[in-house]
C-alpha cells in the first residue's frame, strides 16, 4: 500500500525558510518514506507533528552531498540531497550506512519519474554552488547524475524488462567511510588546556599530538605521547609543519601595527619582538627598545624580504639572508645585523590568554544550572538581567537571565548549538545554556571592560584615530567571520559589542534580534527600532542581509569615531526615515580622516549591491593601518 512505511529515521534537516536570518537552522526531525511521499514530523512529548511532506513523483534527483570541506554545525555529518521542483532538501544521516539505505530506497522509489535530472550538483548551495561556482540557485547541474546507480557513482547493468516495473529495493552497497587521510596529523599545542570533562584530554603547551579524528571545526579527538585519547579544542593546536610559524611565540598572525606598538609598549622590555602578518601579504618583525638616543623609546617595523631566485632566500638585512624565517628569527636574537637592537624578548600571542572554546567540551551545551555561582550584577540587557559568575567556581563567565516573555525561547534553543559552534577571536563566545528550568540561562564569555559603547565616552579624548580604527577593524573581523558563515546580526552597534581586559573588541548578540517578543523593538514603527543603524531596506520592508549588517557597521564606524555619540542625536525616528530616503547621511566626526569617512558612505549607499563586504571592509581597514611599507 502506498501508505505503508518503508523506512523511518530520526535524522537532522536543514531549513530552507527564506525569511529565517541564518541558514545555518537545522532541526531534528521524523523521516517517513512510503511509496509516494517523503515526510517529516516534529517529535513532541510523545506527540507527532507533520511539519512537510515532498510527494515522490515531483521528485527530480536523490544522491549524497560531498562535504567539500564545508562545516557542518549538527551532530550528524553525512548529508543527502532531494531535489524536487525548483527546491532542495538537505538532509544529514546519523552514519554512512544510513546514508546509503536512504539514497538506495529513495532512487528505486522514483525511477520511473518522467522529470529525472541528467545533471546535479555534487556540493552544497551557501549563496552559490561550491561545487562550480555559479550564482544562480537553478543553475544547471555540474556532475552526471546516475539514477541507477549505487553512491560510489559506479553504474549497475541494466534491469530485465520484467524488473524493472518491480518495486524491490536495489541491494545495499557495502558501507563505506568517508574518505580519511591515512597519514597521522601531528600538532603542537600553542596553550594549556586542563579539560572540563573526562572525555577531554589535557594539552601541554609546546607538546605533540596525534589527531585521530576531527569531529568539527571546533573539537577534534586526539591522542598524547603516553597513548592516552580524548577531545582537545581544535584552536589550542596548530600543524606540525617546518613552514608553519604559528608552532612559535613569537609569531602573532592577526595583530595589527597598532596592537603590535601597544603590547610592546606595555611589554617594556629591551629587544622585544614580534613576527607578525603584513597587509602586503609578506611578513612583518616589529622591535621595541627603550632608548634610541636622544629619542627615548621606540618601535621600529622591519618587512621580512625575500629574494627573487631559486631557491628562495629571507633577509631583513641583505647581507645576512636565510633559507626560512625561524632560522633568520633564530640569527637575528644573537645579532643585531642592521637592527635597531637584537631581537631579546618574543612577544606573541601565545605568551597571551589562551583563547575561549566553542562550548566548555565536545558537544556539551546544556549547562547543569547547580554548577553556576551568580557573583555581582552587570547590567540589564534586552533580554533581562545579565550577571558575572563562576562556572565549577573556576571559570568566569556572564549569565544572562531571560526575562519570561522577553524572547522567544523554543525558537532560540533550537538554534543555540548552532550559534554556539560559531567560534572567532573577535565574537563574544557563547559557552551554553540552561534550559531545564526558568528562567533560562545563556552562558557566555566574560568581557571585563564592558559595552563598546561606554568604552569609549567613558575614555573619550585618549583615543588617537589609529587606536579608533584598530577597534573598527576588530568589529569587521568578526563581522567577516559571520558573513562567511551566511549568519546575519540583525542589530549590529556599539552597544552590541564588548571589550575585554586586553581592550579587543568583540561582536556580542548576533542574531538575538530574532528571538526578541517586544513588538516596540521589532516593528519599525516602534521606538524601540533601531532605524538610526538601519538601511532603508529594513526600515521599509524588513529585508536583511549581511549588506544590511554592512550598514549598522558604518554608523557604529562613526559612533567609535566620535567617542559614543548618539547618531542623529536631535532626530527623531520618523525624521531619521525621512532623512535617509532623501539621501541625508550622518556627518563626518572630526578623528575621522577623509578616507576613514569615505568607508563609512561605502557602507551608507542606498542600494545593498553596491556596499562593499565585510571581507572588503577588514581589508581596507588593514591598509589604512598598515603604513609601513618601509622600515620606520
Amino acid at each position: 500500500m502506498s501508505w505503508e512505511a518503508i523506512l523511518e529515521e530520526t535524522m537532522i534537516k536543514r531549513s530552507q525558510q527564506k525569511k529565517r536570518t541564518s541558514p545555518l537552522n537545522y532541526k531534528e526531525r521524523v523521516f517517513v518514506l512510503t511509496r509516494s511521499k517523503l515526510s517529516y514530523y516534529e517529535e513532541r512529548a510523545e506527540k507527532r507533528f507533520k511539519k512537510g511532506s515532498v510527494e515522490l513523483q515531483r521528485v527530480k534527483c536523490v544522491e549524497i552531498v560531498k562535504n567539500g570541506g564545508v562545516i557542518i554545525p549538527c551532530q550528524n555529518k553525512y548529508p543527502f540531497q532531494v531535489v524536487y521542483d525548483t527546491s532542495t532538501l538537505y538532509i544529514f544521516a546519523p552514519s554512512n550506512e544510513s546514508r546509503c539505505v536512504w539514497v538506495q530506497n529513495m532512487k528505486e522509489e522514483i525511477r520511473n519519474n518522467p522529470q529525472i535530472m541528467e545533471k546535479f550538483h555534487p556540493q552544497f548551495w551557501q549563496g552559490e554552488w561550491l561545487c562550480c561556482g555559479q550564482e544562480d540557485k537553478l543553475a544547471p547541474g555540474c556532475e552526471e547524475y546516475n539514477l541507477y546507480g549505487d553512491i560510489s557513482r559506479k553504474p549497475l547493468p541494466p534491469l530485465p524488462e520484467n524488473e524493472s516495473k518491480s518495486r524491490r529495493p536495489l541491494p545495499l552497497p557495502p558501507a563505506k567511510q568517508e574518505t580519511v587521510e591515512e597519514r597521522e596529523e601531528v600538532v603542537i599545542a600553542l596553550y594549556d588546556f586542563e579539560g572540563t570533562e573526562s572525555q577531554d584530554l589535557p594539552l601541554r603547551r609546546g607538546e605533540e599530538y596525534v589527531i585521530t579524528e576531527k569531529c568539527d571545526v571546533n573539537w577534534h579527538r586526539a591522542r598524547d605521547k603516553n597513548g592516552k585519547e580524548g577531545y582537545i579544542p581544535s584552536n589550542y593546536v596548530t600543524p606540525k609543519q617546518d613552514d608553519n610559524l604559528e608552532q612559535y611565540v613569537w609569531y602573532s598572525k592577526n595583530v595589527n601595527r597598532n596592537k603590535a606598538e601597544e603590547q610592546l609598549q606595555k611589554e617594556g622590555k629591551e629587544g622585544g619582538f614580534m613576527v607578525r602578518n603584513s597587509s602586503s601579504g609578506a611578513y612583518t618583525v616589529s622591535i621595541y627598545t627603550k632608548s634610541l638616543g636622544d629619542m627615548g623609546p621606540a618601535i621600529r617595523h622591519y618587512h621580512i624580504k625575500e629574494t627573487d631566485g631559486s631557491p628562495k632566500q629571507f633577509y631583513l638585512a641583505e647581507k645576512h639572508q636565510f633559507s626560512n624565517i625561524p632560522d633568520l628569527i633564530e640569527y637575528h636574537t644573537h645579532n643585531a645585523g642592521g637592527l635597531i637592537t637584537r631581537l631579546r624578548y618574543p612577544v606573541g600571542s601565545g605568551s597571551g590568554a589562551a583563547p575561549t572554546t566553542a562550548g566548555f567540551s565536545y558537544d556539551k551545551w546544556e549547562i547543569d544550572p547547580c554548577e553556576l555561582t551568580f557573583m555581582k550584577e552587570l547590567g540589564s540587557g534586552q533580554f533581562g538581567v545579565v550577571r558575572l559568575g563562576k562556572w565549577r567556581a573556576q571559570h568566569k563567565v556572564a549569565i544572562k537571565a531571560i526575562r519570561e516573555g522577553a524572547m522567544s525561547e523554543e525558537d532560540f534553543i533550537e538554534e543555540a548549538k548552532v550559534m554556539m559552534s560559531l567560534s572567532h577571536p573577535r565574537l563574544v563566545q557563547l559557552y551554553g545554556v540552561c534550559t531545564q528550568q526558568k528562567p533560562i540561562y545563556l552562558v557566555t564569555e566574560f568581557m571585563e571592560l564592558g559595552c563598546l559603547l561606554n568604552y569609549v565616552r567613558q575614555r573619550r579624548g585618549s583615543f588617537s584615530p589609529q587606536n579608533l580604527l584598530s577597534v573598527c577593524q576588530d568589529v569587521s573581523q568578526g563581522m567577516q567571520y559571520l558573513e562567511h558563515m551566511h549568519f546575519i546580526h540583525r542589530d549590529l552597534a556599539a552597544r552590541n559589542c564588548l571589550v575585554n581586559e586586553s581592550n579587543v573588541v568583540k561582536v556580542s548578540d548576533f542574531g538575538m534580534a530574532r528571538y526578541v517578543l517586544d513588538d516596540q523593538y521589532t516593528s519599525s514603527a516602534g521606538a524601540k527600532f533601531p532605524v538610526k543603524w538601519s538601511p532603508p531596506e529594513v526600515f521599509n520592508f524588513c529585508r536583511y542581509s549581511s549588506k544590511s549588517d554592512v550598514w549598522s557597521f558604518g554608523v557604529l564606524m562613526w559612533e567609535v569615531f566620535t567617542e559614543g555619540k548618539m547618531p542623529f542625536e536631535n532626530s527623531s525616528n520618523h525624521e531619521v526615515v525621512n532623512m535617509v530616503m532623501q539621501d541625508q547621511r550622518l556627518f563626518r566626526p572630526k578623528k575621522a580622516p577623509p578616507q576613514i569617512y569615505q568607508i563609512m558612505e561605502l557602507c551608507w549607499r542606498e542600494r545593498p549591491e553596491e556596499r562593499p563586504s565585510f571581507a572588503q571592509i577588514s581589508q581596507m581597514i588593514t591598509d589604512e593601518l598598515e603604513t609601513d611599507n618601509q622600515s620606520s
